[in-house]
C-alpha cells in the first residue's frame, strides 16, 4: 500500500508491503543518487522486495526528499538531510504494529544513508545489508569530481550541473567533504552483508572494503561480473540470491545458521 510520512514539511512517499501474518520481520529498503524506491519491475529494489516478499519478510521502501514521488527539490538534497529522511522512515517503520525484527538494506548512496542509520540506531537495526555502498563519495567531493563532474573542491560552487538534467546544489558538495561515515558506521555491532561489483565503475570496491575493515560481524561478497546497478550477467540474481539468504539467516553462536 501507498504511505506517507512527514519530515520538516515534506511528505516522503513510499510503499509498504506486509504479509498475512500476525508478525513478520520488516526489511526497510533504500535507494541510491537520483533514483527512487523502485516502481518498475526491472529495476533492483522492486525486485528486492518481491524475493523478500516471496519469503514472507514485510518490506518499506521511499522515496527521499528531492528524488521520485517526494517532496523537495533535487537541488536541495544532502547526504545530511537523507539522514534525516531515514530516521523519520525508521521512525515509522518502528510504529508498524507486528514487527519482530527490523532489516535495513541500501544500495549506492542508500548504502551510506543505511550505514549510518544503523550506527546511530545499533539497538534498533537486526541486520544491515549493504549493496555497493557509495562511500567513496566523500573522496571525490575531497578531490572535485562527483558522479565525473568536476569543480575546484576549495572553491565549491553553488550549484552543479549533472546528468539527468539534474542540479546538485554546493552544500551537497561541502557537507561530503567532511561526512563521518565510517566512524559512525562501525558503531553497529550486528551482522552485516556487504555485496560490490568488480565491474562496478561508479563506486570502487574499495568503499566496501573500507566497510569490512570497520565492521566485527560482516560478510564481505565481491562479484566478478556485477556492475554498480547488478545488472549485467547473472549478477542480479547473485544479489538478489544472497541479501534473501542473509535476512533468512539466524545468528547463532557467533555465526548465522538457517532460521527455523
Amino acid at each position: 500500500m501507498d504511505v506517507e510520512i512527514k519530515r520538516d514539511g515534506l511528505t516522503l512517499r513510499g510503499t509498504l508491503v506486509k504479509p498475512q501474518t500476525e508478525e513478520f520481520n520488516l526489511v526497510v529498503l533504500m535507494h541510491g543518487f537520483t533514483s527512487n524506491r523502485g516502481v518498475d519491475p526491472d529495476q533492483l529494489l522492486y525486485q528486492l522486495a518481491q524475493r523478500f516478499e516471496s519469503e514472507g519478510m514485510a518490506t518499506l521502501r521511499f522515496d527521499f526528499n528531492g528524488h521520485g514521488q517526494s517532496d523537495g527539490r533535487f537541488q536541495d538534497m544532502t547526504v545530511l538531510n537523507e539522514i534525516s529522511d531515514g530516521k523519520a522512515i525508521l521512525d515509522y517503520a518502528c510504529s508498524i504494529k507486528g514487527v519482530k525484527k527490523l532489516y535495513l538494506l541500501g544500495h549506492s548512496q542508500g548504502g551510506v544513508v543505511a550505514s549510518m542509520i544503523a550506527g546511530y540506531y545499533h539497538d534498533k537495526i537486526d541486520k544491515l545489508a549493504l549493496l555497493a555502498p557509495a562511500a567513496t563519495l566523500r573522496d571525490d567531493a575531497l578531490k572535485g569530481n562527483t558522479q565525473g563532474y568536476t569543480y575546484d573542491p576549495q572553491n565549491i560552487p553553488d550549484t552543479l550541473p549533472i546528468k539527468k538534467g539534474l542540479t546538485l546544489g554546493g552544500f551537497y558538495l561541502r557537507t561530503a567533504q567532511t561526512l563521518p561515515i565510517y566512524d559512525v558506521a562501525k558503531e553497529y555491532q550486528g551482522p552485516v552483508c556487504l555485496l560490490h561489483g568488480l565491474k562496478d565503475t561508479v563506486v570502487d570496491k574499495i568503499a566496501s572494503t573500507r566497510y569490512d575493515d570497520v565492521y566485527q560481524n560482516d560478510q564481505l561478497h565481491l562479484l566478478d561480473d556485477a556492475d554498480h546497478g547488478f545488472s549485467i550477467g547473472n549478477s542480479r540474481q547473485e544479489a538478489l540470491n544472497i541479501t534473501t539468504r542473509f535476512f533468512l539467516e539466524r545468528a547463532e553462536q557467533g555465526r548465522l545458521a538457517p532460521e527455523d
